[in-house]
């Protein structure tokens, strides 16, 4: 108890390190990003200029993901949850994890399988992780098997988790083992025993299991392999598949966006980006002149179709605020919150906020694209 204490109290130091850099590092990422994209797609570029690019991209989103894990564990995201078939998330993690590899998976996944309330993309980075690290201690090869069942935990089996319905996941491997002396320490942040290793795989993946109410353990024997279990809190709901209506309306080519960034950067960036796309942009550095554009713009009779506001403006109006005030002005707005700051409930609960999506920096320019026209889709 007093480890975890001291553990728990070492992360949220971290956490608070980590959330006070996350917002400006994510900044100069979504323009390194963004501007990268642009280059690509604007340039005549022989092979080795294009390798040189996809190499500063790459490491540009492995920045990304470092700072994501970062806020992850330390801090504790606050995740995009929906209903979620458990079964298929692991079939499609486990063809993108293996595929190629010399380690053969065996599935005994339970034909009704209960269903779970997560972050889909969270979740598929546990599992992700579990299957690099079972992979990677079997150089010469084997097999890996994944099980899964559903459990009802009493209360009597001595884990710490609420009585419940839980799904169970296990992943075992043929390895060689964790030594003894280091399993009490594989989900501390930043330790490893890989020459190339962050030490960040198994810290993300505790802290996204424990902030999904659910339990993460390890078993393992020197020269026999290991076995990862994870518990996940089940929810009996089915999984309905999309309605997708037969005619879609016409997405409009030419629709005007505000940009609302304090940074100069962003909004050259992002304003590049939509020019691309094809879309008409103006921009705003916080939330009074947003409001002011947005106002003229109705009483022109030019209203915008979209708003893409930033959530944090440093000394000004930030997004939450501007859209409320945005609401008031026109019931109709359809504003997209832009953070490079995941733990705010904001992001998870945006259509509380009246917002219609989330966006989180870095982004590259086809998620934009996407959401964008989701929306202008009526979707």
């Amino acid at each position: 108890m007093e480890n975890a204490l001291v553990r728990a109290k070492n992360l949220e130091s971290l956490g608070v390190l980590a959330g006070g850099i996350a917002h400006d590092f994510n900044n100069y990422l979504t323009a390194i990003l963004g501007n990268i994209e642009i280059a690509e797609m604007k340039g005549k570029w022989n092979d080795e200029m294009k390798q040189l690019l996809d190499k500063i991209k790459n490491a540009t989103i492995d920045a990304k993901n470092l700072t994501m894990q970062l806020l992850t564990f330390a801090k504790g995201d606050t995740n995009l949850k929906k209903l979620t078939s458990v079964s298929d998330l692991i079939r499609d993690t486990v063809n993108f994890i293996l595929s190629g590899s010399n380690v053969r998976a065996k599935l005994d996944i339970d034909e009704n399988l209960w269903n779970a309330v997560i972050d889909k993309g969270q979740i598929k980075n546990v599992i992700s992780n579990l299957l690099i690290n079972a992979k990677q201690s079997m150089e010469e090869g084997g097999n890996i098997t994944i099980k899964t069942n559903n459990i009802i935990i009493t209360g009597n089996e001595g884990l710490q988790l609420t009585p419940g319905k839980y799904i169970k996941i296990e992943v075992i491997d043929e390895g060689k083992g964790i030594p003894p002396e280091i399993i009490d320490n594989i989900f501390d942040p930043y330790f490893t025993t890989k020459i190339m290793g962050s030490g960040l795989g198994l810290a993300t993946a505790h802290s996204i299991v424990r902030n999904h109410n659910g339990l993460i353990t390890v078993e393992s024997k020197m020269g026999k392999g290991s076995k990862f279990t994870v518990y996940l809190p089940a929810s009996i709901e089915n999984v309905s598949k999309e309605e997708i209506s037969a005619g879609r309306k016409n997405i409009k080519t030419r629709a005007r966006i505000l940009v609302m960034d304090d940074e100069e950067m962003i909004r050259d960036v992002v304003g590049e980006m939509l020019n691309i796309m094809g879309y008409e942009a103006e921009f705003a550095k916080d939330g009074v002149e947003a409001i002011k554009k947005y106002n003229d713009a109705m009483e022109e009779n030019r209203k915008f179709d979209i708003v893409l506001l930033d959530l944090t403006i440093p000394g000004g109006m930030g997004g939450r605020e501007t859209m409320e005030k945005l609401l008031k002005l026109d019931p109709d707005v359809k504003g997209i919150i832009v953070s490079g700051y995941s733990t705010d409930v904001i992001i998870s609960e945006y259509k509380k906020y009246g917002f219609k999506e989330a966006v989180l920096k870095p982004f590259r320019m086809d998620e934009l694209s996407s959401v964008l026209k989701k929306i202008l889709n009526g979707d």
